[in-house]
């Protein structure tokens, strides 16, 4: 699939002076530029990210409120539930959260609604639960912010809500005792981009400065913090890069024991980052949901048995399994519908609905199919007497405006600018089809229907030194707003010694003004026959470390190269 390339730009004036202060290679101050670093300070404070950069949670609003309440329920030995969302996010902050209550006041449980049978946030059934066995106070992590009846309802039951959430909140609030979210307009907390998790981490904080309990009470769950900011995709700035920082050192020192259960079943043997946790742990106890019931993935978490937590961790490596092959079966069966209708296939949208495909991984299935057509796609499927499905946008358009304008063949629908939710009759389902072909046809730029690689910077090879390695290594951890940098360098030749690995994958031998290069291209072999043309190439990369026989090397990993302009 040809691919756009948009190479990113600093001001000259300001990368020099950046350059000035800090004495290092021009292309790093660059990139430090771009993400809105221009001080010795503001550097200081990326590279080095101090525990005491963490802001005081007295800053957020109802924090006092929701410190009061907690002391109250203490006190009168209420029973407390914490109550969370049933993906990554929501069960790293039950587990988190339940852990500190419970250690400090037994009379406390948690609960993960079913994703199928309740649905995402707060629940009815959760809430009975609560009634039924006599709790007075939930503390809802990662949603609730948008159940205004539900908690009123509770209200009437006797039932207390501290709100923890981090999505936007409707002009209607719900009327719970406190709600902590640095989105709502009139919170003055600095940090507004701090993941579910991130919000409970807060609480936890200012409960341990009121009870004169050990920094440690809150710090232990740092690698759960991390596990959902990674999951989660927020931004890994400011205060989140703090906590991930610091998340990771804990992961990869000494994580609990429901982590180090994934990273051996995930056969995880260098040193853990961002990556790591995106793709090895987040679908595994995102499959917990998506197949069966979450709640394991919160015991995996609070289990202190290394051996039990194992057993947790093989029923969600197995839900995971079940996933990934209704992944691969619902995805080659969309593409085969797709592939056999000329109509589909011409379209600007991509529509498939099959009433067998397993709801809980049609949101994938949207992903992958985006990745052979690049175009606002939704996957649809049965569920009960309706039509459920997911849909996923291309980068730049706001699908969820179009959705919205869809929305008369529609029973309900949410999301948000890349990813939606929707359901409809099954009598509607091309009518909603064609609406949305007519809709995104009239409103998406051609330009947005190919993919976009976002370069950083070009350099030249004499540049990449080890040296020059060591300074981007502590960029990390990388993520939302500070990617791993992508790299352009162009007018590169081939050796001769370029070749085509595993049938599939094209290992690069590259030189650019007598400096020569390795490195690997994956699923690449289709474009070798270009670089076998003996004309320069321009070539899009990322900078690795390669170790083999203790000798250390650095490589490209090539994302892609065309031919160069002469």
């Amino acid at each position: 699939m040809q691919k756009r390339w948009n190479i990113l730009q600093a001001p000259a004036v300001t990368v020099s002076a950046l350059q000035e202060t800090l004495k290092i290679n021009k292309t790093i101050c660059q990139l430090l530029v771009q993400r809105k670093i221009t001080s010795f300070s503001e550097a200081k404070s990326f590279f080095r990210p101090q525990l005491s950069d963490l802001h005081d949670p007295w800053l957020m609003k109802d924090m006092q409120k929701a410190v009061t309440r907690v002391q109250q329920a203490f006190a009168a030995k209420e029973k407390i539930l914490v109550f969370g969302d049933y993906d990554v996010d929501g069960t790293t902050s039950v587990a988190s959260m339940y852990q500190f209550i419970h250690a400090l006041h037994p009379l406390s449980d948690f609960y993960i609604p079913h994703r199928y049978k309740e649905g995402y946030g707060i629940s009815l059934q959760g809430i009975e639960f609560a009634r039924d066995n006599g709790f007075t106070l939930i503390i809802s992590l990662d949603c609730g912010i948008k159940s205004a009846d539900l908690i009123a309802h509770a209200k009437t039951l006797g039932i207390d809500f501290i709100v923890c959430d981090h999505h936007m909140p409707d002009k209607i609030l719900p009327p719970a005792v406190a709600i902590l979210n640095p989105k709502q307009l009139d919170c003055t907390y600095p940090y507004k981009e701090l993941c579910g998790c991130g919000v409970g981490f807060k609480l936890m904080q200012a409960l341990a400065y009121t009870l004169q309990l050990p920094d440690s009470s809150y710090l232990r769950y740092l690698d759960l913090v991390v596990t959902a900011i990674a999951a989660d995709i927020v931004p890994i700035t400011g205060e989140n890069r703090v906590l991930a920082f610091y998340g990771l050192k804990k992961v990869n020192e000494d994580p609990c024991a429901g982590i180090k259960a994934l990273m051996q079943l995930g056969n995880v043997t260098r040193e853990v980052q961002i990556n790591s946790l995106v793709f090895v742990i987040a679908p595994r106890v995102n499959a917990a949901g998506r197949m069966d019931n979450a709640r394991k993935a919160v015991q995996l978490f609070v289990e202190p048995s290394l051996d039990k937590a194992l057993e947790f961790a093989e029923l969600l490596h197995n839900d995971n399994t079940d996933r990934k092959e209704a992944d691969a079966s619902i995805t080659e069966e969309a593409l085969a519908l797709i592939h056999g209708d000329e109509i589909m296939r011409a379209r600007t949208t991509t529509v498939v609905f099959r009433e067998h495909w397993h709801k809980g991984v049609v949101g994938i299935v949207a992903s992958r199919l985006i990745e052979s057509y690049y175009r606002p796609t939704i996957v649809l499927t049965r569920s009960g007497d309706i039509v459920a499905g997911s849909a996923r946008s291309v980068s730049g358009f706001n699908l969820y405006e179009a959705i919205h304008a869809c929305r008369d063949h529609l029973l309900g629908y949410g999301g948000h600018f890349a990813a939606a939710g929707m359901t409809l009759l099954p009598e509607n389902v091309t009518a909603f089809s064609n609406k949305f072909e007519e809709v995104v046809a009239a409103t998406i730029t051609k330009d947005l229907l190919v993919p976009e690689i976002i370069i950083d910077a070009e350099v030249t090879f004499s540049e990449l030194s080890h040296s020059f390695f060591g300074i981007l290594t502590q960029m990390e951890p990388f993520g939302p707003e500070n990617m791993r940098p992508v790299f352009v360098a162009k007018k590169v030749t081939d050796t001769g010694f370029s070749k085509i690995v595993k049938d599939q994958h094209i290992r690069f031998v590259v030189k650019q003004h007598n400096i020569t290069f390795t490195g690997i291209g994956f699923n690449m072999a289709a474009k070798f026959p270009q670089l076998q043309l003996k004309h320069p190439v321009d070539i899009v990369f990322t900078l690795d470390m390669n170790e083999w026989n203790g000798e250390k090397t650095l490589q490209l990993k090539v994302i892609d190269f065309r031919l160069s302009e002469l």
